[in-house]
């Protein structure tokens, strides 16, 4: 049982920064913000999970099914993330890539103290267990000092130094292949991934994550601290919400940049929407989506609410198309999650065949990248993000990495894919600079 306080606040973007500078002295954190974007789907603004009563951590062998059982037991809030490679939990799959990471592949936390921010108010739910830390916390909150607060960047003396998994070349070679495997009918489109990667180095999460959500303000930004691991997530794609009986993806495919003259970038936005190469890759995602929902949902209730609409975000324009479905009360939410990962925005078609080629030709275990983060209510509704545009680190062993990729058809032009990566990658490459305008 929770107690519930609904308290006004004033200054909420102060607010949210003192919340967030309090949450770190928590083993586990996960921070979900929407940053105001103006979207039709959204439950709250921010929320704030910390302080784990319960956990569950466990990898790919039965973690849907520990998952289903931990949220029925507990029945409450759990937040966590589901990682990539619980693909071989739903397919006869494996992961032997290289993982510098070492991130368990699922991790979900029942949270003692929970937040949610709305404009001008905080809506607290604290387990009975803690109810009396209330006011204690709320004071400690409002009087820490933004002013003279410096966290622990003293710690990033050195630069992080970037290595490439692959080199250009290889990158190209790999497509190449893929692109034959297309031609011969193996897939239509494929979602290849690289990895950007950095050993033996030290940060200070919060404040690179800080940094990278200024820089890209997403409406699906995270900042997760799980132990030792972090993940610092500034995601504009909505994995699947479930609210009461209706279900709903919002896969993105198709990316153009941002350009400061106003005028030429909503021509680049205009040109994005009638790409018909940037179209197509949609549409076979969407087409992907509906078929795996159709498993699960209600029979004629699978609808295509937003076909290839340009939503445009600080660093990039992007085609999102949006689908909607209607359950039965007695379908799990966990089965509704397990039907759908992972996500085909980052899989590709036909799904099970393209997961095999990712295996096969990529060079890193993707772990959480291209998982999702999120939570579940105790009614069983939930929302997850798709784990992209993200910073991954594990503190313990000091590894740093960061994944971009794109789809791949076959009407790509490997050199433009290839620029296309190095595009989604310049906000996490900023993020890790002291100074963002270097």
């Amino acid at each position: 049982m929770r107690q519930i306080q609904y308290i006004r606040i004033d200054h909420t973007a102060q607010f949210t920064e003192q919340l967030l500078l309090w949450a770190q002295q928590y083993k586990q954190v996960i921070w979900l913000d929407s940053n105001n974007y103006p979207q039709q789907y959204g439950s709250f603004e921010a929320v704030l999970a910390v302080d784990a009563a319960s956990s569950l951590r466990t990898d790919s062998t039965d973690a849907f099914e520990a998952l289903k059982a931990y949220h029925t037991k507990i029945n409450d809030y759990i937040f966590g993330y589901l990682s990539y490679d619980l693909k071989n939990d739903t397919e006869k799959l494996s992961s032997k890539n290289q993982d510098g990471l070492q991130f368990p592949d699922l991790y979900f936390f029942q949270p003692k103290k929970l937040f949610f921010i709305s404009k001008d108010a905080v809506e607290v739910h604290y387990m009975n267990t803690c109810a009396s830390e209330i006011k204690s916390d709320l004071n400690a909150i409002h009087q820490i000092d933004l002013t003279t607060h410096t966290g622990e960047e003293n710690k990033e003396n050195h630069p992080v130094k970037i290595k490439k998994r692959i080199s250009k070349s290889t990158y190209l070679n790999q497509l190449n292949k893929l692109q034959a495997h297309i031609l011969r009918g193996d897939i239509y489109e494929v979602n290849f991934c690289q990895e950007f990667y950095a050993e033996n180095t030290e940060i200070h999460p919060l404040t690179v994550y800080q940094r990278l959500n200024a820089i890209s303000n997403a409406p699906f930004a995270s900042y997760s601290k799980l132990e030792e691991h972090y993940i610092l997530c500034a995601s504009p794609e909505r994995f699947i919400r479930k609210k009461g009986d209706v279900i709903l993806s919002q896969p993105i495919k198709g990316t153009a940049k941002r350009l400061k003259n106003k005028k030429a970038d909503k021509a680049l936005a205009l040109k994005l929407e009638h790409d018909q190469k940037e179209r197509a890759e949609n549409i076979m995602i969407v087409d992907l989506v509906r078929n795996d929902l159709s498993k699960i949902a209600q029979k004629g209730t699978v609808h295509v609410e937003e076909l290839c609409k340009v939503y445009s975000f600080d660093q990039v324009h992007q085609l999102i198309s949006t689908i909607s479905a209607r359950v039965a009360k007695e379908v799990s939410p966990i089965s509704i999650i397990k039907s759908l990962f992972p996500m085909g925005s980052m899989t590709g078609a036909p799904k099970l065949s393209a997961m095999q080629l990712i295996e096969r030709y990529e060079a890193s275990k993707r772990g959480v990248y291209s998982g999702a983060i999120g939570y579940l209510t105790p009614d069983g509704d939930f929302d997850f993000n798709v784990v992209i545009r993200s910073i991954l680190y594990n503190a313990k062993n000091k590894y740093l990495s960061y994944s971009v990729g794109g789809a791949i058809t076959a009407k790509s032009i490997p050199e433009k894919e290839y620029e296309e990566c190095l595009l989604k990658a310049i906000a996490m490459k900023k993020s890790l600079v002291k100074n963002t305008k270097d």
